[in-house]
């Protein structure tokens, strides 16, 4: 077993703190990572804080992590010693299911394995990046491109992927025209991204005041969803919504945006339920769908992808000591747009 420095929650309640953890030793498939960069995602403070049910503590969150393999197992053919490698919020599944088969292991039947909070195939229970070292299965690790630097790609691997797979299966790019709920963490790679692939797009935010970001991120409009004018002016637009808020909104509203056989689809995950108005669905042929980050291969595609666009996270990087003030800025939206971890500050 190896001990390593990490940050941890202690209690639904209590502030994260500075502990040691075990990791695993290295098996035949597995792979040694040493985290260089951790980003910090509305999830994990969900998580930590137990708004999606309770949690074993004491727990470390992060599943956002990029930085350097440093041992292999005997059996690892996907990386050597000294690549630069990212891991985002699964390390496991069944690998035997038909979601599995078909390279989206993010659906297993059986239930994937988070990065952290989840109980492993061997009874342990996860724990995630904000912590120095990390021990992984080769088949859950995905090689960063040369041409992005880890710090910003560290969010890519939950921000990054959860909105690319939408905007991927839904079809963003030339001619489509896609609006983004919310400029924040998520929000802003899915400007950047689908500014990208082509389409045409617009942020929906509550105000104007991340306005000159959003267009300066790729956004060819930006509107404010407290303006009601908004949802006049733009009724029967949008081929794709994305909503990356995770807070409680109008869905019935914002489906009203969608032209005929638009999508809205959440990528968001507030703790309480979203109501929907069925003849918002109905008059218009319009579906209100979900996405949960990629799989494997879909991961590696868009951190290609990325690399081949010049995309990388907006990131503001802190010591580890500052992580409880940084939980409470995101609460309050005062980021732009990601916080990440130097893990070099863990030791």
């Amino acid at each position: 077993m190896l001990t390593v420095n990490a940050y941890a929650s202690p209690s639904a309640t209590e502030p994260l703190a500075l502990t040691t953890i075990e990791r695993r030793d290295v098996g035949p498939h597995d792979v040694l990572i040493e985290i260089k960069f951790a980003g910090i995602c509305h999830s994990d403070i969900h998580t930590v804080r137990g708004d999606w049910g309770p949690q074993t503590y004491p727990l470390v969150p992060g599943h956002e992590i990029a930085g350097i393999v440093t041992e292999i197992g005997s059996a690892v053919t996907r990386h050597t010693v000294g690549d630069r490698v990212g891991v985002g919020c699964m390390v496991n599944s069944c690998g035997e299911c038909v979601n599995c088969q078909a390279g989206e292991e993010q659906y297993c039947l059986k239930g994937m394995t988070g990065t952290y909070g989840a109980v492993d195939r061997d009874g342990t229970v996860t724990q995630g990046g904000y912590s120095t070292h990390v021990v992984v299965a080769e088949d859950f690790v995905v090689t960063i491109p040369e041409g992005i630097e880890l710090d910003v790609a560290a969010p890519l691997l939950c921000a990054g992927i959860t909105t690319y797979s939408p905007l991927n299966h839904w079809g963003a790019g030339p001619g489509k025209k896609v609006a983004i709920v919310g400029l924040g963490g998520l929000g802003h790679m899915a400007v950047k991204i689908a500014h990208a692939m082509g389409a045409d797009v617009t942020v929906l935010s509550q105000s104007l005041k991340k306005q000159e970001d959003g267009l300066r991120l790729g956004a060819d409009h930006y509107y404010a969803t407290s303006d009601e004018n908004t949802f006049t002016e733009l009724a029967g637009t949008f081929d794709l919504i994305i909503n990356t808020v995770s807070a409680a909104i109008d869905i019935s509203a914002y489906l009203q945006l969608l032209s005929l056989d638009g999508a809205l689809v959440n990528v968001g995950a507030p703790a309480e339920p979203l109501p929907v108005n069925v003849f918002s669905l109905i008059m218009g042929r319009r579906s209100f769908a979900g996405s949960a980050i990629g799989g494997i291969r879909e991961t590696q595609e868009m951190l290609n992808f990325c690399a081949e666009h010049g995309l990388g996270a907006e990131i503001e990087v802190i010591p580890a000591a500052k992580i409880n003030d940084a939980y409470e800025r995101v609460l309050a939206s005062d980021v732009r747009y990601r916080f990440v971890i130097d893990t070099a500050t863990l030791n």
